[in-house]
């Protein structure tokens, strides 16, 4: 029995990064002989325990086949007569098709390394179009590294898609992959290589129709709805967002898609307008609740938020209201760093300043500083609590203006 450290943890030592996980693969065992070392069975599908004192994965040496279209299921053949080579070959890229011995020495089949060096995803074998999921880690590793795809891994990329195997997808393994993607370096790489090989249309159609859809050239001098939407993400990620506010960053637009276009390259009413393909995007992949509803918020408010020194006190007042920026501030917060990032994600915009967080914060401080006990007890009649506390608030808000 002989056991080797693979894929993620022998590609992140090569770059001389830290190691996230470390996966371990036995050849020449059967599972009787694990679990009589004390190894914990964890795999319902495949043949994969946990070391008794690390708790870290070692699966035996397998090979698979697929049973079904797209990912449905394989059929898994993990006997002791399965080599290491074997086991690496059924990996998606080469990058990660990579072992190390228990005396350091490196098992590379696939020219991993040299594809490391040279910066390239390369699939390692035919056998990559039996898993659709690989065309999203294909993407998201491109994210991550910044590295190209080799020109037969997309061309095979592409026939997968229009042989219909995206169209397969389970939503949960999209989502996964995606919400992954988005926290990467460069997030907009993998909606690059998504959209090279036709995958985008098929997963994420709402983003892929604001490609090619124009704006006004002195607002948005890059021009492309699509490419705009890719800035904001950047910026949002070289910032350091959280998921539910890159997810925000990503959405934000979708209603320009929905432009009209005897209207084009304006976009009015885009705001409201993206409501139905935001709303679609969630329901499809099972979006997490807080980056659901952050993206609703950022869609249906960003334009407003952006034009808060023209709004009166009445409606910044009604605005906070119905971010419910009162009862959840720390969304709010969020919505107006996604509103940075939109201003900024701009050809020639990048640097520029977005007065209006501070101003938002300001106004939300002098309402939230109101003494709404002491309010609410000055008043008579329970129906007239909501709008004295709204009175308060444009008062408030007022106070601010007249003192800036």
């Amino acid at each position: 029995m002989q056991t080797y450290l693979v894929g993620g943890a022998v590609r992140d030592f090569l770059l001389g990064e830290t190691t996230r996980d470390r996966d371990w693969v036995v050849v020449g065992a059967r599972a009787e002989d694990l679990l009589a070392q004390g190894y914990l069975p964890v795999g319902r599908d495949f043949p994969v325990f946990l070391h008794p004192e690390t708790r870290e994965e070692y699966a035996l040496a397998r090979t698979e086949r697929k049973s079904g279209r797209g990912y449905t299921g394989f059929t898994v053949c993990a006997e002791p007569s399965v080599t290491l080579e074997e086991d690496l070959s059924r990996r998606d890229l080469t990058i990660n098709a990579m072992a190390q011995a228990e005396d350091g020495s490196l098992i590379d089949p696939f020219g991993g390394r040299a594809d490391l060096h040279n910066g390239v995803l390369r699939h390692v074998s035919a056998a990559f179009a039996e898993d659709p999921v690989r065309i999203l880690r294909v993407a998201r590793f491109a994210a991550r590294y910044d590295f190209r795809v080799a020109d037969e891994t997309m061309r095979l990329m592409r026939l997968m898609v229009e042989n219909g195997e995206a169209d397969a997808l389970v939503a949960e393994r999209v989502w996964q992959e995606i919400a992954r993607g988005l926290m990467e370096n460069t997030p907009s790489r993998m909606f690059a290589v998504l959209r090279a090989c036709g995958a985008l249309a098929v997963i994420l159609p709402e983003i892929d129709a604001l490609f090619g859809v124009p704006q006004r050239a002195d607002y948005h001098p890059e021009i492309d709805c699509g490419v705009h939407s890719m800035m904001v993400l950047d910026y949002a990620a070289q910032a350091d967002y959280t998921l539910p506010e890159r997810y925000a960053a990503l959405c934000h637009d979708l209603g320009k898609a929905l432009t009209p276009q005897d209207i084009l390259p304006k976009h009015h009413g885009h705001e409201g307008a993206g409501i139905a393909p935001v709303k679609a995007l969630n329901q499809r992949l099972n979006v997490p609740r807080a980056c659901a509803q952050l993206a609703l918020l950022v869609t249906r408010f960003h334009g407003v938020l952006h034009g808060v020194a023209e709004l009166r006190a009445a409606t910044i007042v009604d605005t906070l209201q119905r971010c419910d920026a009162f009862r959840q501030p720390e969304r709010f917060q969020s919505a107006l760093k996604v509103g940075v990032a939109d201003a900024r994600g701009r050809l020639g915009f990048e640097q520029v300043a977005y007065p209006q967080q501070a101003l938002w914060t300001q106004y939300w401080q002098a309402c939230m500083a109101l003494d709404i006990g002491a309010l609410i007890a000055t008043v008579s009649e329970q129906a007239k609590i909501p709008a004295t506390i709204r009175a308060a608030r444009i008062a408030a808000v007022k106070a601010v203006k007249a003192a800036a």
